[in-house]
């Protein structure tokens, strides 16, 4: 039976670009009904022109603000009536720094928008979550494999698992799900083997056993999958999305 989303909700946080775009019009397609939010609003126009099909709300929001997480939130449960899934997408990705160079503003954009975006959001809509309704949140094979100059954003994606197992602990009892999915080199704007080109990019193509870029739907067609019932019986689940990636320090992204 293919997936269904009528009369479901789904938020998606970081929903201008990249796998939040890729997301929101594969469950566009399935008939959801969307409320997307990202810092840059020309991008979520973009995206809902692509989604035409469907009701979507916009609004443009830093995730790593409480103030205006729960201003969004509000909108959302107010215009829809109902919050069914979360998609914790938004982050930023990697800049290679040696330890000794990486500052405090650095360091407080990623944890922002990476861990405390996570945060801010989830802490947001479980008051106005039912039994069947789920998260899931972006980490990446970073948050499962260290890489040298990229401790911070490394730490971040770690943090997002080990917070996305405990929500699985403390939700699962009240029939709330959370998963993760962990992509590997996927071809996206600010992928950072991509902004650099050149070999940068031939070493992640020949990074794992595909022999190619993982793309924006790839990861949201699984998405879409932890999201309906047919997962129904997965909680906290780490889910690679990395084409069979090879023992090597490629950019990650």
């Amino acid at each position: 039976m293919p997936l269904q989303f009528q009369d479901k909700v789904v938020l998606i946080t970081g929903g201008g670009s990249g796998i939040g775009c890729a997301t929101a019009i594969k469950l566009s397609n399935l008939g959801a009904t969307l409320a997307l939010c990202d810092i840059n609003f020309d991008n979520l126009e973009a995206t809902a022109k692509l989604c035409a099909s469907t009701l979507c709300h916009l609004d443009d929001v830093d995730v790593g603000s409480t103030q205006e997480v729960s201003k969004f939130v509000e909108t959302v449960v107010s215009k829809f009536g109902a919050i069914h899934h979360v998609f914790n997408c938004a982050g930023v990705n990697p800049t290679s720094y040696p330890l000794e160079t990486t500052t405090d503003e650095y360091w407080d954009k990623l944890v922002n928008t990476n861990l405390k975006g996570i945060y801010n959001v989830t802490r947001a809509v479980i008051p106005h979550l039912k039994s069947g309704a789920s998260f899931v949140n972006v980490s990446s094979i970073s948050g499962l494999r260290a890489s040298a100059q990229q401790a911070i954003y490394c730490a971040t994606k770690y943090g997002v698992i080990g917070f996305s197992k405990c929500m699985a602990l403390e939700l699962g009892p009240k029939g709330i799900r959370t998963n993760i999915v962990a992509p590997g080199y996927i071809d996206t704007p600010t992928n950072a083997g991509i902004v650099k080109g050149g070999e940068a990019v031939t070493r992640m193509i020949n990074g794992n056993a595909l022999g190619r870029l993982g793309t924006p739907e790839d990861v949201a067609d699984v998405v879409a999958f932890l999201f309906s019932e047919e997962s129904r019986y997965m909680n906290g689940s780490v889910v690679e999305i990395d084409g069979g990636i090879k023992m090597s320090s490629t950019t990650s992204g």
